[in-house]
């Protein structure tokens, strides 16, 4: 998860993820580069009193500063829209689950089950046990096997909210009255915190989101043990 003064983003924790923060350096690489030599431009026309008639009036200068832009944004645009397709791509999950946002808390259904259904609730900071984190832990936490194709749909009950966990990649808007579905692959276990991204009333703040990534036989007994206390 994210800490205090940390300036990148939160380490990867499924592929498509893996594929933003790559991308992430590859455009910020390019957009370090075009700084460092309008800047060395900008210097160098500032200090020099010597003029260079072929600069003034070139062809062949407007040809290059005309066709290098179209290029670098070409390779920026195919990585982006590479990446893009990968998000929208969902083939054969191998579990669905239904992320209800209400005012101001969220509600899980495990749709394979009949009787998986919780609403999780943030943890207020006088319950906390030590080692929880103010205003991110939850009562129940949506639990999911690694490795496996996940599709998380996603809706509202009442105003707008945002389903969204850095750590996976993953940020869908909860629309009331329509269903939009996401979805990702948990690379490793652990512990992935996430928050409303979107404004949606006085307590925007305090509606986490935990997704606790297991393997398979960890969720496969969790999920018994849902099923008998239903």
């Amino acid at each position: 998860m994210a800490h205090p003064s940390q300036l990148g983003f939160q380490d990867a924790a499924s592929p498509v993820m893996e594929e933003l923060l790559h991308f992430h350096d590859h455009a910020l690489m390019i957009v370090f580069l075009i700084s460092t030599l309008v800047l060395y431009i900008i210097v160098a026309m500032v200090t020099t009193k010597l003029t260079n008639m072929y600069i003034l009036d070139s062809q062949e200068i407007e040809i290059i500063w005309t066709i290098l832009p179209a290029i670098i944004l070409i390779l920026i645009a195919l990585p982006s829209l590479r990446i893009l397709y990968l998000m929208d791509e969902i083939n054969n999950p191998h579990l669905t689950i239904k992320a209800i946002g209400h005012q101001w808390y969220w509600s899980y259904e495990y749709t394979d089950y009949k009787e998986i259904a919780f609403d999780s609730y943030m943890v207020p900071t006088q319950d906390l046990a030590p080692g929880q984190f103010r205003l991110l832990e939850v009562d129940h936490r949506m639990v999911v096997p690694t490795e496996a194709p996940v599709r998380v749909l996603v809706t509202a009950e009442d105003v707008l909210h945002s389903w969204a966990v850095p750590a996976l990649g993953v940020k869908m808007d909860a629309v009331p009255g329509r269903l939009n579905q996401t979805a990702f692959i948990a690379s490793r276990p652990g512990v992935f915190y996430g928050q409303c991204s979107e404004i949606c009333g006085a307590n925007h703040s305090f509606m986490p989101i935990v997704v606790e990534a297991v393997p398979l036989k960890y969720f496969q007994d969790w999920s018994t043990l849902m099923l008998e206390d239903a």
